[in-house]
């Protein structure tokens, strides 16, 4: 009778632990990753490295000293293609003020990126990322996401989904003064997960 009772508490036991982890699992699938706070702010960006579009590579390090827009998208995503214009008016506004942008393609196919780009007209530097390593170390859960770092290489200020003009510009102002926002932009986007 002592073995019985063993064998079912431990089936018990071993039950409600699978039942919690299934819990577990079903409530994360439910939660939406805009409105989970990234503990990257504040913090220094991960350096990568990037194959560029137009030939060479790209190391996040060697821009140090500059502030940097680092905007992670791909070529299927809508966000990303309404997110486009503002992004080059942007840069373009700023490109003689030691501000440098970059682009991050992850999850497409070369000539579909090379074809957003020149569909948009896009000319700050961009690149693809070849390991899939890049959104990993930056939590990128979704298309677009935008990060902001000051010249220390300091994330500032990141923004989840397709961002605006005015929020572009607002960003840039305050991570070329070194001001670490308190929270995160949230706007449209598509789940890569």
């Amino acid at each position: 009778m002592g073995q019985r009772i063993k064998a079912w508490l431990r089936l018990v036991i071993v039950s409600a632990i699978v039942v919690f982890f299934v819990w577990l699992l079903a409530y994360g699938f439910t939660r939406d990753a805009r409105f989970i706070q990234s503990p990257l702010i504040g913090r220094m960006a991960p350096d990568f490295t990037l194959t560029r579009f137009d030939g060479g590579t790209l190391s996040l390090k060697d821009l140090r000293g500059k502030t940097v827009l680092v905007n992670f998208w791909a070529s299927w995503c809508p966000p990303c293609r309404v997110e486009a214009p503002a992004l080059e008016a942007a840069w373009q506004a700023y490109k003689d003020k030691d501000v440098v942008f970059v682009g991050v393609d992850i999850q497409d196919k070369e000539p579909d990126a090379r074809g957003f780009i020149k569909e948009f007209g896009i000319t700050y530097p961009n690149g693809w990322d070849v390991s899939g390593k890049v959104p990993v170390d930056y939590g990128v859960w979704g298309l677009p996401e935008t990060f902001f770092l000051d010249k220390e290489g300091r994330i500032t200020y990141k923004h989840v989904g397709g961002v605006g003009q005015t929020t572009i510009v607002a960003k840039i102002n305050e991570a070329m003064q070194g001001i670490v926002s308190t929270g995160e932009g949230k706007g449209n986007y598509q789940s890569i997960r």
